[in-house]
């Protein structure tokens, strides 16, 4: 610490201790020089900065003194103990329609990853110090147009290098101008269902599904239809669809059993929107970690007349806490998006925009994913091995073509049952039915393996095996009715 930083702290810590009052002269600068045997430009530097805090005050040839009014008690409220105030009988809380159907989405579990904690990546193989030296020399180097902020849909130069990428990977056909930066999928849904939906309007949507998304839309108030799945993906034909004004589908990797949405399919969902005007939501989750197929080009680069909405975020690729996602949306309602943005959360945070912008540029994004594709890889290989050598006959693993978690179908015990035996042996595991509307279906687990080891996955599959076997020998399984 610089000399006249060591002096001015202590003498704030002097100050604010109440040693030296309010009022109080000080030594002069060129006795506390001779005292401490420093130069008096250093003393007189620790006095300057006490001063532009408002901690002394004091004139040329009168002396400094300590200020009778210090800025921390500015900041804090009185001390004096208040009465409490009478409790009055009040009216009954008046709530908007939205504010009585909008219900919690479920947080993130907060404690460490453990197997098989799903739709969480592989935190501690995230380059951290190259994002760290990102974020270093961007706050060095911050230029004062940042600091007032940027337009409502996002930072440009984010929005362009996520054009490119869109572009490349997915086969997103789309400007810098139709990528709208969101918090993720979630505000992105919020954003759609707001701008596009009336109480009472029919959305369809995958059952099993994401459950935010019929959150989003419920909160709204839209009647939400819950489609059946086989395995090509949602079924779509025109009388489950007849009357709807939006499908939400997750068609790079169905949440959460898997299966990728086949091209046929695509295109009579795609001739849907066409002939009615109705519109789609493809939420592209985690389809950048693809183990094993061709990969199939997004909805969205199929689709001719601006129908469909695609959502992607970066909290299964990067981190959970980088709240950052992007919609890409039709030229025709940028604008509509923009000045919703613009009336809620203004935009998103512009550093992590700007950091986040020189992660992909500078190569970062991309070695990270080839990375992580080899390490998923591995991980679900492992599962896939323990599960055929110590699952068998209890629980069938279904092998996936990309993602981060797969679903584990289950032989003679209910899901609930099963999963509740699994936490009593540290395993962690998502009944399948909880994906679930409008009825029970196969009884399955879903289970993550990219968030842990692959000794962490072994383990766990010996735990799971006998956690499963204990409970099966001891309870037959009990139909829902």
């Amino acid at each position: 610490m610089p000399a006249y930083r060591w002096l001015y702290v202590a003498m704030r810590g002097e100050i604010l201790a109440g040693h030296l009052r309010p009022g109080t002269r000080l030594p002069a600068t060129r006795d506390l020089a001779r005292q401490y045997a420093l130069s008096r430009g250093t003393i007189v530097s620790a006095f300057d900065q006490l001063a532009s805090e408002g901690y002394v005050t004091g004139t040329m040839g009168s002396g400094t003194y300590v200020s009778r009014t210090l800025p921390d008690d500015l900041l804090q409220v009185g001390r004096e103990p208040v009465a409490r105030p009478p409790v009055l009988r009040t009216a009954r809380r008046y709530l908007s329609d939205y504010g009585r159907r909008v219900t919690p989405f479920p947080g993130l579990e907060l404690r460490p990853p453990r197997a098989f904690r799903a739709n969480l990546p592989a935190l501690d193989a995230f380059p951290a110090a190259a994002w760290a030296r990102i974020m270093a020399r961007r706050s060095r180097q911050w230029p004062l147009s940042l600091l007032m902020g940027c337009e409502p849909i996002g930072y440009a130069p984010l929005r362009a290098v996520l054009a490119h990428y869109l572009g490349m990977s997915r086969g997103v056909q789309c400007t810098p101008d139709q990528v709208v930066i969101v918090s993720g999928v979630q505000e992105a849904l919020d954003l759609v269902a707001r701008l596009f939906l009336n109480p009472r309007d029919r959305v369809c949507m995958e059952n099993p599904g994401y459950p935010g998304a019929a959150i989003a839309f419920e909160s709204v108030g839209a009647r939400v239809s819950f489609v059946p799945l086989d395995d090509q993906g949602m079924l779509v034909p025109a009388q489950v669809l007849r009357g709807a004004r939006l499908v939400y589908v997750t068609p790079g990797h169905q949440f959460p059993l898997g299966m990728t949405m086949s091209l046929p399919r695509r295109l009579q969902l795609l001739d849907w929107a066409r002939k009615t005007g109705g519109l789609i939501f493809e939420d592209d989750y985690d389809s950048e970690y693809r183990y094993s197929g061709r990969p199939v080009p997004a909805l969205h680069g199929l689709d001719r007349t601006g129908q469909v909405f695609f959502a992607g975020s970066f909290s299964k690729v990067l981190f959970p806490s980088l709240r950052l996602g992007y919609l890409v949306v039709p030229p025709d309602v940028v604008d509509r998006f923009a000045a919703a943005k613009s009336s809620t959360s203004r935009h998103a945070p512009l550093l992590d925009q700007a950091v986040l912008q020189e992660f992909i540029a500078e190569g970062h994004f991309g070695r990270h994913l080839r990375r992580m594709r080899e390490l998923y890889a591995e991980r679900l290989a492992a599962l896939l091995a323990s599960g055929r050598q110590y699952l068998t006959g209890l629980l069938e693993i279904s092998p996936i073509e990309a993602g981060l978690q797969t679903v584990g179908w289950l032989r003679g015990i209910d899901a609930e049952t099963a999963a509740a035996a699994a936490a009593e042996r540290n395993v962690e595991t998502i009944p399948l039915g909880r994906y679930y509307r409008g009825g029970p279906g196969r009884e399955g687990l879903v289970l993550g393996f990219a968030a842990v080891s692959t000794q962490a996955i072994r383990r766990g599959v010996r735990d799971l095996a006998a956690a499963v076997e204990q409970r099966a020998a001891r309870r037959p399984l009990t139909k829902k009715v």
